[in-house]
């Protein structure tokens, strides 16, 4: 193989593997923030789904995709919103509470999509959110090709990453969210809020997951399929724990993820002979193996998943 195609080859893969990891990295950085605050948010793979469909109809309503993407955050964030009346004000067990959204999304979106749509399995084509050229990589070799043309919603997932760190590890606030995931009898102790900041870090969970689903319908595709999250949000949950429960580590596993998906499509249009089924199941099979590979080494938040009745 000639050197230029081989640089071509990779450049296709880097640009797949952060499209894939895209709605995985907004998810994941939803559950660092959740369960750094002590609530577990299973919830993530409907939140997702919401976020999708509510995002494809803002387009569809406005032929705006950038309203589409601040309807799916909303309706993102108010998911989240009784995710987090239930568990932290209600003390309802959190992952039951979690699954309930889930299966909420499921047939909630499907019932919509045949309502609003007359169809059943996937909406209408809507605008979409057109990639963006960088004009200073653009001309590098390897590099424009990798990172030079993606969505713009790739490039906010990455800087997110950052800005999620620097929040958590370098703030008071962040120090807030800490305190009360690991303790929050000591945080109310000094005057931490921690029904505030549960509230603040679920919503917020919800708003990124709601992003990552807006990715899935106007980012990737120009529409919304039916259960088109296809277990993301369980994915983004493993990245979390693989991560130990940091921006940055969930980051790096949402990009093996990604690369795992990608590598999927590779070698699809390079016609090897492997079973698409097999194929199909690399990225779960990814998740599977790492997960297991950090079984009694990822150590969660301590007082995560545990509802806080407050001081007597």
């Amino acid at each position: 193989m000639e050197p230029g195609f081989l640089i071509n080859v990779l450049a296709f893969i880097v640009a797949s593997t952060f499209r894939s990891a895209t709605p995985l990295i907004f998810a994941s950085l939803g559950g660092v923030f959740s369960e750094r605050s002590g609530v577990v948010n299973i919830g993530l793979e409907g939140i997702m789904l919401f976020g999708a469909f509510f995002g494809m109809l803002g387009s569809y309503l406005t032929r705006d995709p950038w309203f589409g993407v601040f309807l799916g955050m909303l309706v993102g964030a108010l998911i989240a919103l009784l995710h987090a009346f239930l568990a932290v004000d209600l003390r309802a067990n959190q992952v039951v509470s979690g699954v309930a959204i889930n299966l909420l999304a499921t047939s909630g979106t499907a019932f919509l999509l045949q309502k609003l749509f007359h169809t059943a399995g996937q909406s209408e084509t809507v605008p979409k959110i057109r990639d963006w050229q960088i004009p200073f990589l653009k001309d590098i070799p390897f590099l424009g090709e990798a990172v030079g043309k993606l969505n713009p919603l790739v490039y906010l997932a990455v800087v997110l990453v950052f800005l999620s760190g620097y929040f958590l590890f370098k703030t008071t606030y962040g120090l807030r969210i800490r305190a009360v995931g690991e303790n929050p009898e000591a945080a109310e102790t000094v005057g931490i809020s921690v029904r505030k900041v549960r509230y603040f870090s679920v919503v917020l969970s919800g708003i990124l997951g709601g992003l990552a689903g807006v990715y899935l319908s106007l980012g990737q595709m120009d529409m919304f399929k039916e259960n088109m999250s296809a277990g993301k949000g369980f994915i983004a949950l493993a990245a979390v724990i693989a991560g130990k429960w940091k921006p940055k580590g969930a980051f790096l596993a949402c990009i093996l993820f990604g690369f795992a998906e990608a590598m999927e499509g590779q070698f699809q249009l390079m016609g090897m002979d492997i079973p698409k089924h097999f194929l199909h199941m690399l990225p779960y099979a990814v998740t599977l193996v790492l997960i297991l590979g950090l079984v009694g080494r990822s150590v969660a938040p301590e007082a995560s998943g545990i509802p806080y009745e407050g001081r007597k």
